[in-house]
């Protein structure tokens, strides 16, 4: 049991001041300290410069990706103020970049922007505060304003000289800092697709980004949208859309609540329907809702409604069909939102998802009314609209029906009343990023799961030794819950043909739910065995997962090796020996073996065998089957001692011999 602490007094609490309030907690500002952490804080400044332009003050936005992962954000707005402000007895510069909660957005009149992206007073000061330098260069008033921050610092106070240019506006240099982020090399592709997405909701404002490809030469692209979603909408679906895109606007005035005041919303929409792709997206303020909030639950409600009620005017259903579900249009729709309101409830800093009422009432009942409107006026696109909605319920319908008779569901919805026990699943649905680690016991469950990435990382803990599948008849196979649970989590069904899996799914590997499938067991001859058990069970009934390259094998330290304050990891007893004859080479180090996966601290846990920048995984890659086939015969027989004994004697040699990935 551990030691209880007395010491907890009045003199325990203590306040995070000036720049600490940020270094040291950036996932309070940004969401994380990660590398979406990093990506957020350029989006704050963006955001600024998107303000800026939105209210007709410069139309042209310039970000600068460098090769030393430094981002610099330009625009040809009105300067951002800088100088004394006499009601606040404080420069501008301080208010702006020091102060958490300061900016030009407070106001209740809207004097300065009516709709605002950057909102919280939070993104210019937070992203200073973050960087290792900030640098802030100023046209307005007929004076060039510089500033300059070192790691939440200012440095100079100050500086100004007289401008003779023409245009005004802002330009910001920064580079994030690492003792703040985990990492900060940004990729091309974050900024090309924010970029790109504010380009499509801010039609008429071009969008320059320069990347740095070496020191001194860049490589230039360019993004405008004349018309904004409706151009968007109709790139996305191509020329052999089931309608032409269509595209809506309109203007509403509420209130979240009875006793709250009155707010404007902006609202337009794009859309049209489609038997070959599917996108929705919404934006609020020009900013992506990835996790949508109330517009989504605006346009579900409006769409099945809308959608319901030509098809029962029409006759259209057969006698005693249900009602058609969301999914059933979502699957054939392509559209985009882009609202604009002067009062906004974002969920979080991050504005991924708003949630005022208001804002989905209003919405609805617009989306509703252009709907039925939208029926009369086009009864051809109400029919096609109609058929392919009619499609997409009967075949999900049918599927479902499908797999309700299977007497072993081994694919499907993971709903409440499918769902395997233990199992943690991961948020993105992405499946070109989401990865399984497949690990033994309850203790190694909860380390994992306390150094997991939840964005992408999910775990299934198998539970003891699981069957030999190379040695089991299917009947035995298919009774192992282990087994079964892991088939379902794994999605892609079984590889099998002999009659006892009749009825069983058969493989597709377009059903597997994970880019990779990581087995993770403590580096001891119980885990050795157990991978091996795994190991045998996928070879058995997917083998194809193997052969295409998604099975890994974590490996974890043998040893741990610490001098003063530093650890070294080694995974074998050679790595042993090089680092203590070589780096360590007469100095006094302490030797520990490493211990069993749940008795680890998850932060040796991440950075041994969850993150992706500083783990081992070791693809498993058998390149002649029966060479696999001997190999699992002489690790499986029959003579246990003998196999414990080679597990002992011979189990890191493999993972030395192993592909590292």
């Amino acid at each position: 049991m551990a030691q209880k602490k007395t010491d907890y007094g009045n003199e325990s609490i203590s306040a995070l001041k000036g720049a600490d309030r940020v270094r040291k907690r950036p996932g309070v500002i940004f969401g994380s300290n990660d590398i979406v952490g990093c990506q957020h804080a350029v989006f704050e400044i963006l955001s600024n410069a998107i303000d800026e332009a939105r209210e007709g003050h410069g139309d042209v936005i310039t970000v600068t990706r460098y090769a030393d992962h430094s981002i610099e954000v330009e625009d040809f707005g009105r300067g951002c103020p800088v100088d004394w402000n006499e009601k606040e007895q404080k420069y501008n510069w301080e208010l702006v970049f020091c102060e958490l909660y300061a900016g030009g957005k407070y106001g209740t009149g809207g004097d300065n922007y009516e709709f605002s992206l950057g909102l919280n007073g939070l993104g210019s000061c937070a992203t200073q505060y973050a960087s290792e330098f900030f640098d802030a260069v100023i046209h307005r008033d007929g004076t060039e304003y510089t500033l300059h921050f070192e790691k939440g610092e200012n440095i100079g106070g100050l500086k100004k000289e007289p401008w003779s240019g023409k245009k005004t506006g802002s330009k910001f240099h920064w580079k994030p800092d690492l003792e703040v982020f985990t990492d900060i090399d940004i990729p091309l592709d974050y900024f090309t697709d924010v970029i790109k997405r504010q380009a499509v909701v801010n039609s008429g404002i071009l969008f320059r980004l320069r990347n740095e490809v070496v020191p001194g030469k860049f490589e230039t692209t360019e993004f405008k949208y004349e018309n904004g979603i409706v151009d968007y909408v109709g790139e996305i679906a191509g020329e052999n859309a089931l309608t032409q895109p269509v595209f809506w606007q309109g203007e509403r005035k509420g209130r979240d609540r009875a006793d709250l005041p009155d707010y404007k919303v902006k609202l337009s929409v794009c859309f049209c329907f489609s038997n070959t792709v599917q996108r929705i997206e919404h934006y609020h303020n020009s900013s992506w809702l990835e996790h949508g909030g109330s517009p989504e639950k605006a346009l579900k409600s409006a769409f099945v409604s809308a959608i319901d009620g030509w098809l029962r005017q029409n006759g259209k259903y057969q006698k005693n069909e249900s009602r058609l579900s969301w999914g059933d249009v979502e699957d054939c729709l392509v559209l985009v939102s882009n609202n604009f309101s002067t009062q906004t409830s974002y969920e979080n800093q991050t504005k991924k998802s708003i949630t005022n009422k208001f804002i989905q009432d209003a919405m609805a009942e617009f989306l509703k009314s252009q709907m039925e409107v939208y029926f009369i006026e086009n009864p051809f696109d109400a029919q096609k609209i109609a058929e392919q909605v009619l499609v997409n319920k009967r075949s999900r319908e049918t599927a479902e029906k499908t797999r309700l008779n299977l007497k072993k569901k081994l694919t499907g919805s993971m709903d409440i009343s499918n769902r395997v026990q233990k199992f943690v699943d991961c948020r993105t649905k992405d499946v070109d990023r989401r990865e399984l680690y497949i690990v033994e016991g309850d203790s190694a469950l909860g380390s994992v799961k306390q150094s997991r990435d939840p964005e992408y990382q999910g775990i299934m803990p198998v539970r003891g030794k699981i069957l030999n599948c190379l040695k089991a008849e299917l009947s035995r196979i298919f009774k192992s819950e282990i087994i079964t649970d892991l088939m379902k989590v794994l999605g892609c069904g079984v590889e099998v043909t002999d009659k006892k899996a009749k009825e069983l799914a058969a493989f597709d590997l377009a059903n597997l739910r994970w880019s990779k499938i990581v087995i993770c067991t403590d580096a001891d001859v119980d885990g050795f065995q157990i991978r091996t058990l795994i190991l045998a069970m996928l070879h058995r009934l997917t083998p194809t997962l193997i052969r295409e390259g998604y099975v890994y094998i974590a490996e974890s330290p043998l040893y741990e090796i610490t001098y003063k304050e530093k650890t070294w990891f080694a995974y074998s007893d050679k790595e042993k020996n090089d680092i203590v004859n070589g780096e360590l080479a007469g100095k006094k180090c302490v030797i520990n073996r490493s211990k069993g996966l749940g008795e680890n601290d998850p932060e040796m846990m991440a950075l041994t065998t969850m993150n992706p920048a500083t783990r081992r995984l070791i693809k498993v890659m058998p390149e002649d089957v029966a060479l696999t086939d001997q190999v699992f015969d002489l690790l499986l027989g029959d003579d246990l001692a003998g196999r414990k004994s080679h597990i002992a004697e011979n189990g890191y040699k493999y993972l030395e011999m192993a592909d590292i990935s």
